[in-house]
């Protein structure tokens, strides 16, 4: 009992640490944190933090502390070749499509909303075939990179925007290549209240896990290459990571019919006339909606604080 609760003491410190106190931007209210700070993975993300590298703590991170990523930039103009083929093919758009595979995906489908568009191109250890296939030389590139944990390649149409959001697990570091952008401080990305903005050819690296937000206002789409950077932590940091990056990979999306898929892309395809219903019940009964939610919400959490405290007491008993 007594780990259960030292774990459920050090889960909510974690959770005031990242509401209140991590960084210089901040959630408004309790109930944004609650919507858009994914709250349950505050304590493994706050382990990470602790044990980052010094090179990653800040919001934003030099990409020459990460010299094996220059072979990307080298490359520029190949990736920007392949991803502007994919572009004008239409193969963005149809990731977008309801009737597709590639739609239910959990991580990035409520940007769809916005009109930005995605082609995977790696994710955590699979290579999509659709990939192979379409842009070969930029995955020969991608995967000779060890440190890429995935890759895709993003757009974002003109006079756009994404909200502010931050992403909720913390193993990876994200890393932005411009390819085909406005090259104009006004299509820009904010992190931390701390802007830059892209340009062909150009890098940068952030900590996706701090609030951030994205505008396009100018007339031009905005193609770049995304990809997840492996998080530098010490030896304490290593089997959080590894737990990490092995949950994520269940998230792979499909970009095409006869991809490979993960299984919340195929539970969410089932559970979506379910969600779709919770919808309609928010806008005519949001007395039961609401209680619903949270009911969902807290058993979720209690799940995540079970299954730490079994690993507390692995720990335990591997230490004695």
């Amino acid at each position: 009992m007594m780990p259960i609760l030292f774990l459920l003491f050090l889960s909510v410190c974690a959770m005031i640490y990242v509401y209140r106190f991590r960084g210089c931007a901040r959630f408004t209210t309790v109930h944004e944190y609650l919507r858009k700070g994914w709250p349950i993975f505050a304590p493994l993300n706050v382990f990470l933090y602790v044990t980052s590298h010094r090179r990653a703590r800040a919001p934003f991170t030099s990409v020459d502390d990460y010299p094996e990523l220059k072979l990307l930039q080298d490359n520029w103009q190949i990736i920007a070749a392949e991803a502007s083929q994919l572009m004008a093919s239409g193969q963005f758009i149809q990731t977008t499509a309801q009737e597709n595979a590639s739609y239910y995906d959990v991580g990035f489908r409520t940007f769809y909303k916005y009109g930005w568009s995605k082609f995977y191109c790696t994710w955590y250890g699979e290579t999509l075939h659709s990939a192979k296939a379409l842009c070969p030389n930029t995955v020969a590139l991608l995967k000779s990179i060890p440190s890429v944990n995935g890759a895709m390649f993003t757009l974002l149409p003109p006079n756009a925007q994404l909200t502010r959001h931050l992403d909720p697990v913390a193993c990876s570091l994200r890393y932005h290549l411009g390819l085909d952008t406005p090259n104009d401080p006004d299509c820009f990305i904010s992190v931390d209240g701390k802007r830059a903005f892209w340009r062909n050819g150009h890098a940068f690296m952030f900590d996706e896990t701090y609030l951030h937000y994205v505008k396009n206002d100018t007339r031009q789409y905005r193609l770049i290459l995304m990809c997840d950077i492996d998080r530098p932590v010490n030896i304490l940091g290593r089997p959080v990571n590894w737990l990490y990056k092995k949950f994520v990979r269940l998230l792979l999306v499909p970009n095409l019919p006869g991809d490979q898929s993960g299984p919340f892309n195929r539970l969410f395809a089932r559970l979506m006339p379910t969600l779709s219903r919770a919808k309609k019940l928010k806008r005519t009964n949001p007395r039961l909606y609401y209680p619903l939610k949270w009911l969902v919400n807290f058993s979720l959490l209690g799940t995540l604080l079970l299954v730490l405290a079994l690993i507390f007491r692995l720990i335990i008993a591997v230490v004695n």
